[in-house]
């Protein structure tokens, strides 16, 4: 029998441990929390201090039941959570229910999972830290009187079933903002002219800037074609002279390992993830994946930090293998960083490999496409933050005609450095060698006209960005604020872009009229600072509570008794409810759009709203249709369902396989556009 009880998180993290420490260890999960404030009710004394009313969660009264078995069996329990906030309050929970004795030593974390790591820890328990249970407390509280207290009036002003998130909240505001920063733009006109030149076969442009007046560059805004055409006039396309050649050799350092938040980002930006994609695809990674002969291993670092600092031990790995694969010039002597900003989560490495020796090419055959490619990004750019600086030359030429300024840069790459394995957006840009007071051959000149362009709206990399730099909420919670936003219907994403909802456009209105001086940056901001000086200084986090109740209850009755309408009407449309005859109305659910019966909650009638393909299913013959997965995510199938099986990822298209007869689908994303075959032992492709 095992003499130790370790406790983790989640069943994979078990199975991973439990083979690392072997026989007189036994390792389960916890499966997330065991207690939680009740779903029920508030589960907050507001009268006595603001104290939580923590019950047992629903559904896991088996798995406390087991573990307090194993816990009276065992000599020793250790409880080994996540290495955060909220991994530390749920070892506090664990030892609440289980009675253990809250001085011992008994939380063990570590950053990563290996057999090394794990039995390191394992020899070094330490005290659960209050600090950190109670910076998560003051969260999970605030959180919990934001959505209790705001949310009901949400229902009874906008619409039944909104939620309002105390740092979700900010987040929609932002976004409406910009949306509103758009509609309002006025854009203006104005002008650019370009020529086009030619010296050794090389054919380059260069652009109108200004005049020179009195022997100084004054730069010009060609704001209408009247202007731009008597530029034209005046210019000779044979008189093109070179009057200034600079050039300059510039270098480019490395970028540091990733912290969450650039992990989220780059993954968006890279490999088209959305933030909570990248964060489960990670955590499969961070709690262990079988990679054969060394059976399941964590392969990546926690994937929660602020840090961007790594070990001198995968610095060494680095250098080891840079020096290897590319050359001692391609390695640096070493380049460390610090963490970004002051944060809860820098006790932590940044996100990185367990070790560099698990090449990501070494690991193919044992990981699926998305952990690869997430594996990949994650491994090269911490290989890349130990590489030299890039270097290139930048050459800037001005080009006189007729005392009209033009200029033209150009960009060439001397030495790749760390861009070897990790690609940056430069292009090279070749311009000839030219000497000064040079006449230029020119073969055209051209104007176009431009129009001013709003700001870009927010993409999930933009955003998570944003909310990074004004200090909202924590790297770890983003992917959720974004989640909870679609699937209230808040915003849509089209094209990778966020675009507000009527009704998302209407909460915020509401709650900016009454708690706009709780949903702003710098509040909120100012609010995560105070979380970090709970962890850090062991401030009282009740007092915190109360002073922002303060704040929230002043405002509470005056939105109460607000007379004005927020709300928004469902779209109706031509059909009648076969059940009781009432309209029928476009609905939002968890998983999109589909019909209802406006006679709700009288009449609970639904549909599904179908988009025909025109493409018939091979299997019978029905229709193929658009469908959403249960996560929410597009697929294509049988409308006979569940009489035919069929379904595809990817859009099917009238046509068959030359080689099989399978339908053909077209699969477009950000780097494959192309028709194939739907048959994955297939390999056509059109």
């Amino acid at each position: 029998m095992a003499k130790n009880l370790v406790i983790v998180e989640s069943p994979t993290k078990a199975k991973t441990i439990g083979k690392m420490l072997g026989s007189n260890y036994k390792v389960v999960a916890s499966v997330g929390h065991l207690r939680d404030l009740p779903k029920s009710k508030m589960g907050i004394d507001i009268e006595n201090n603001f104290e939580p009313q923590y019950i047992n969660v629903r559904g896991k009264g088996d798995i406390i039941k087991e573990l307090k078995k194993q816990a009276k069996k065992s000599e020793k329990i250790y409880l080994a959570t996540d290495p955060d906030r909220e991994g530390e309050a749920i070892s506090w929970h664990l030892s609440n229910l289980l009675e253990l004795d809250p001085d011992e030593k008994n939380r063990v974390e570590f950053n990563e999972i290996t057999k090394a790591t794990v039995k390191e820890a394992i020899k070094n328990p330490r005290k659960i830290d209050m600090n950190l249970v109670n910076a998560q407390q003051t969260r999970r509280v605030l959180d919990r009187l934001v959505g209790y207290e705001i949310s009901p009036i949400l229902w009874k002003k906008v619409k039944s079933g909104l939620s309002a998130g105390r740092v979700q909240s900010v987040a929609l505001r932002l976004l409406c903002e910009r949306e509103e920063e758009i509609r309002k733009f006025v854009p203006k006109e104005y002008w650019s002219i370009e020529a086009t030149h030619i010296k050794d076969k090389i054919e380059f442009e260069s652009s109108f800037y200004g005049e020179l007046v009195e022997g100084k560059e004054v730069k010009k805004e060609l704001e209408n074609i009247d202007e731009t055409d008597r530029i034209i006039d005046l210019l000779d396309i044979d008189n093109f002279v070179v009057t200034n050649i600079k050039k300059t050799k510039k270098k480019r350092n490395p970028y540091p390992p990733y912290t969450t938040s650039t992990l989220q980002q780059d993954a968006n930006r890279k490999l088209g993830f959305s933030a909570s994609k990248t964060m489960s695809v990670a955590q499969q990674l961070y709690e262990g994946i079988n990679i054969g002969n060394e059976g399941n291993v964590g392969l990546i670092s926690y994937m929660r930090t602020d840090s961007t600092r790594i070990s001198n031990e995968i610095i060494k790995e680095a250098l080891a293998y840079i020096k290897n694969k590319y050359g001692n010039e391609y390695a640096s002597k070493g380049n460390s960083y610090g963490k970004n900003k002051k944060g809860s989560q820098d006790a932590h490495e940044a996100v990185r490999p367990s070790s560099i020796i698990r090449t990501p090419e070494s690991l193919r055959d044992y990981l699926n496409n998305d952990q690869y490619k997430l594996y990949r990004l994650i491994w090269n750019r911490v290989v890349a933050s130990q590489m030299t600086q890039s270097e290139y030359e930048s050459t800037n030429l001005t080009l006189l005609n007729n005392n009209f300024i033009f200029k033209a840069n150009g960009n060439i790459e001397l030495f790749k450095g760390f861009t070897i394995i990790y690609s940056i957006e430069d292009k090279n840009i070749l311009l000839p060698i030219v000497e000064k007071n040079e006449k230029i051959n020119t073969s055209k000149i051209d104007k176009t006209q431009h129009f001013t362009k709003p700001k870009a709206r927010f993409t999930e990399a933009s955003l998570v960005k944003t909310l990074e730099e004004d200090g909202i909420g924590r790297p770890s919670t983003y992917a959720s604020i974004i989640s909870s936003l679609l699937k209230r219907n808040y915003v849509k994403l089209d094209k990778k872009k966020f675009f507000t909802t009527e009704l998302g456009e209407n909460v915020n209105s509401f709650l900016l009229k009454y708690f706009s001086d709780i949903i702003n940056k710098k509040f909120t901001a100012e609010m995560e600072d105070e979380l970090d000086k709970i962890e850090e200084y062991d401030l009282d986090w009740k007092k915190t509570v109360s002073k922002f109740y303060d704040s929230l209850e002043e405002n509470l009755e005056k939105a109460k008794s607000d007379t004005n309408t927020y709300k928004v009407e469902d779209k109706k449309i031509d059909e009648f409810c076969p059940e009781c005859g009432s309209q029928l109305v476009i609905k939002h659910g968890r998983n999109g759009e589909f019909i209802g019966c406006s006679g709700f909650p009288n009449c609970k009638y639904t549909k599904a709203i179908i988009k025909g393909t025109g493409v018939k299913c091979p299997k019978c013959g029905g229709e193929i249709i658009e469908k959403v997965s249960k996560k929410g995510k597009l697929f294509y199938g049988c409308s006979n369902y569940p009489n035919c099986d069929f379904a595809v990822w990817d859009k099917p298209i009238n046509e068959k396989c030359p080689k099989c007869q399978s339908i053909l689908v077209h699969k477009k994303n950000r780097k494959v556009d192309e028709i194939k075959c739907s048959n994955e032992k297939c390999d056509y492709i059109k």
